[in-house]
């Protein structure tokens, strides 16, 4: 038998169901990622209408019944609103929202990934943050919580931690200078990127940060460059996929000229 269960999370999409309705995609703490049923949220005046849209963040009252969920009601204490007028910071956040959605499963602990989400999405509202680092440091981390992406912190060959220099993708991880050499001689190990200095502790940071300090930093826009550069090369890895808003954004602005390293 069905019960009310009340759950907070984020809305991560929302489709519409015949003339009145919508299905919408909530990551939530309690059940990691869930679909339910918002019955009358597209009506004028609803008491859903406002809970049943991306970047909803909140309390859901939801009835879980055998095969699905239908939002009873919905206390919102965040709906994103200063994001949605900023046309280029709203598809960074859709992006966001699509990542979070690739990554996550029903009835996961997704805990980390709602809190990445929230913090990257608060983010993005900071004036002195570059989207373009929020999204290199959102990317990255979203991979780690998903438990695959490169060893930063030691030579993938030889183990040692000193002297780093060069980022391999295809070889998951950093290499130094002789190992750097020898790799060069093989042709099988893909291309390699040098990173070092600021760029490596950077990325070093984001890896091992939690999240409520991920967003406390500024880099040059040499090494904001270079992490583009990278996470250029982590995507192809770990994150093989096309999403619709990096669409938008190139398509309607120009956005190679902000990422010429965009794939």
């Amino acid at each position: 038998m069905g019960q009310t269960i009340v759950l907070t999370g984020m809305v991560l999409a929302a489709i519409p169901i015949g003339d009145y309705d919508k299905r919408i995609t909530i990551l939530t703490r309690e059940r990691g990622k869930i679909t339910a049923f918002a019955k009358g949220a597209k009506r004028q005046g609803s008491a859903l209408a406002a809970a049943a849209n991306p970047f909803a963040f909140g309390e859901f009252e939801v009835y879980e019944g055998r095969t699905s969920y239908t939002v009873v009601k919905a206390g919102i204490s965040n709906y994103f609103r200063d994001l949605l007028e900023d046309f280029e910071g709203v598809y960074y956040g859709f992006y966001f929202l699509e990542v979070a959605d690739y990554y996550t499963r029903e009835n996961n602990d997704e805990l980390l990934m709602l809190k990445l989400l929230y913090q990257s999405l608060r983010a993005l509202l900071k004036e002195s943050l570059p989207n373009r680092l929020v999204r290199c440091v959102y990317e990255c981390k979203a991979m780690v919580i998903n438990g695959e992406y490169p060893d930063f912190f030691s030579c993938v060959e030889c183990g040692r931690e000193d002297g780093l220099a060069w980022f391999g993708a295809a070889r998951c991880g950093m290499l130094c200078d002789a190992c750097k050499n020898s790799a060069c001689k093989s042709s099988a190990g893909g291309p390699l990127l040098p990173l070092e200095g600021s760029a490596l502790y950077t990325m070093q940071y984001i890896v091992a940060a939690k999240i409520e300090k991920l967003y406390t930093f500024t880099v040059s826009e040499e090494v904001l460059a270079a992490l583009e550069g990278i996470l250029k090369e982590m995507r192809k890895r770990f994150l093989d996929k096309t999403f619709k808003s990096l669409d938008v954004l190139e398509e309607n602005r120009g956005f190679a000229h902000f990422y010429p390293n965009s794939s």
